[in-house]
């Protein structure tokens, strides 16, 4: 198994090159996070995530965690980490001072959450749920309830989750039936939830559960789910911890992947009831909900990207080092041969792009937070909006080829657990399942994005994907992707009723065509950057890279394009899985 290193020159070069991070260290609140200081601290989280943590992966994915004697145990190495990271502080970047976070712009967060997720995904997940509390509870908690609970959160001596899930209310949350009664100053909480990431653990003091549930008198579906703030203990006035709340871990799931990670089935009110306290009005969880589960999306997204990179380090690793067939007449490692060759650039280039994606979708969100000016907000607001599906499912989509292709470029051993290639690809095949499964974000794009504003900020990102290629040697290219994208635009604002037949195709277009602008930018920025006297090797190899996914990756947009103009029309199926049943 080879050793995880932070790709620190990718970063530095996103943020500087490609994305202008002196415009985002300009806005409002960010002036003290300049580009300098962002280059000396990203080393110092590299270091840690290095040494501390990536050791941890392979290790703690083969002891994985399980429920003893009524409480989750998890992988010693990682009760042993835990303290380490929460006393370093990497993961309360981002959040804001007041609650003793650092203020730092999402984009810097998001390198050290990539490091996070690329040493061990397992374990970032803990991290990564409870950011998305933090997130919610910001926007909607009660003033008391932020000073009462995001302290704790931010700093990590509180780990958050979120509970949607049901047996029977998994994708549809219309379906909940978990009950919230209540009694005086707090509801009464009784259900179950399961699929429940980090659901119940020993590593924080306490444990705060985002609950969704119905009051007595909701409205059927939807329209009548409430969000609860549920403590595993509930907290005096004096801020102290109390008695244990009726909440708990019955079970732990046996999974394809991310064994470190505790998937729990939580039991709310077996006896006395879960007291749980309602954030914001009630009936209207689901939309507080949906901002933890954006920034969710957002984060899987990303852990595509983490997992990726990790499986090519490995795989460019082992191809150097395996020797096999010969070369020119003498016996040569197999990153001689050209199939391998092209394996290991699918997988750079995909996951460089991806990395991409990423960091343009949350630079668009920096802006939307904190520009001064409220028609940039908003429009980045719609950027982001639109981007999201993609992040979350191409990311994810990519991740299962590139680590796939990691098993591969290992031979016969990838498939030997004890390389740890494998382990790769079992871990990132849960990502385009969770927080909304990828034919959910297609849908998404393809509806809420596209045909319910007559395409308008699926429009906006057209634009951007011009500006990005405008002047590129690749111009042409993507000129004619991004024709492909409007002409698919026209025709779906045309035929509607065949959108949930082409979703996913469309969305895969219009994601391959924004990977493909932003490689063509950075191709640019790499080749002028070497045209002005730079010599070095990563600015080579990001040129090569980028002409590798523009000849190579890009095309595949014919394929998409295709299966947009020619749906198939999917009901007609009916009668055959009838017959075959």
């Amino acid at each position: 198994m080879s050793t995880y290193s932070a790709p620190l020159e990718e970063y530095e070069f996103l943020l500087e090159q490609l994305l202008n991070y002196t415009t985002i260290a300009a806005l409002p609140g960010y002036e003290d996070a300049d580009l300098a200081m962002v280059k000396e601290l990203l080393p110092e989280a590299a270091k840690f995530f290095e040494h501390e943590v990536a050791p941890s992966n392979h290790p703690s994915d083969q002891a994985g965690s399980h429920l003893v004697d009524g409480k989750v145990q998890v992988p010693e190495m990682i009760a042993t980490l835990h303290p380490k990271l929460v006393e370093a502080g990497w993961m309360a970047l981002a959040s804001q001072p007041e609650y003793g976070g650092s203020g730092f712009p999402n984009l810097v967060a998001l390198a050290v959450n990539e490091m996070a997720q690329s040493s061990n995904v397992a374990y970032s997940l803990l991290a990564m749920l409870s950011q998305g509390v933090i997130h919610a509870l910001d926007l909607y908690g009660s003033e008391a309830q932020k000073q009462q609970y995001l302290p704790n959160l931010v700093s990590g001596v509180w780990a958050g989750t979120m509970n949607l899930t049901e047996a029977n209310a998994g994708s549809d949350l219309s379906a909940v039936a978990t009950k919230a009664v209540p009694e005086g100053d707090h509801f009464l909480i009784s259900g179950q939830k399961i699929f429940i990431t980090w659901g119940d653990h020993e590593l924080s003091e306490n444990i705060i559960h985002l609950v969704l549930a119905r009051t007595p008198d909701a409205p059927p579906g939807t329209k009548g789910i409430s969000m609860f703030i549920v403590p595993k203990y509930l907290i005096n006035s004096d801020g102290s911890l109390g008695e244990r709340n009726d909440v708990k871990a019955i079970s732990t799931e046996h999974k394809l992947g991310i064994h470190a990670s505790p998937t729990c089935v939580m039991q709310y009110g077996d006896d006395a009831g879960a007291i749980g306290y309602l954030v914001g009005e009630e009936n209207k969880g689901l939309v507080y909900m949906f901002a933890m589960m954006n920034q969710a999306r957002l984060a899987v997204g990303h852990q595509g990207v983490s997992v990726s990179e990790r499986a090519y380090q490995q795989a460019l690793a082992y191809a150097k080092e395996r020797i096999q067939g010969t070369v020119a007449g003498q016996k040569a490692p197999i990153i001689a041969h050209d199939d391998v060759r092209r394996m290991l650039l699918t997988m750079r280039a995909l996951t460089e792009a991806a990395r991409a994606i990423s960091f343009y979708a949350i630079s668009c969100q920096d802006k939307a937070m904190r520009h001064p000016d409220s028609e940039v907000q908003a429009a980045q607001q719609t950027l982001l909006d639109v981007a999201t599906p993609l992040v979350k499912s191409w990311c994810t989509e990519i991740a299962l080829e590139v680590t796939s292709l990691g098993v591969q470029v290992h031979g016969g051993m990838g498939f030997i657990e004890e390389t740890g290639a494998a382990q790769h690809e079992r871990d990132c095949r849960i990502f385009p399942i969770y927080e909304g499964t990828n034919g959910i974000q297609a849908l998404d794009f393809i509806g809420r994005k596209c045909l319910r504003d007559g395409g308008d900020g699926i429009r906006l990102l057209l634009a951007d994907m011009v500006n990005f290629c405008q002047s590129s040697k690749h111009e042409a290219e993507l000129n004619a992707a991004i024709k492909q994208c409007q002409e698919a635009l026209e025709w779906l604002l045309a035929h509607p009723k065949e959108s949930p037949a082409v979703a996913f195709d469309f969305m895969m277009l219009f994601a391959n065509t924004l990977a493909g602008s932003l490689m063509a930018a950075a191709h640019q920025k790499a080749e002028a950057a070497i045209a002005a006297g730079s010599s070095s090797k990563f600015l080579q190899r990001k040129v090569a890279t980028a002409d590798f996914f523009i000849h190579h990756l890009l095309p595949r947009n014919g394929a998409y394009m295709a299966g947009i103009l020619s749906p198939v029309a999917l009901g007609d199926f009916q009668a055959w899985l009838d017959e075959s049943a």
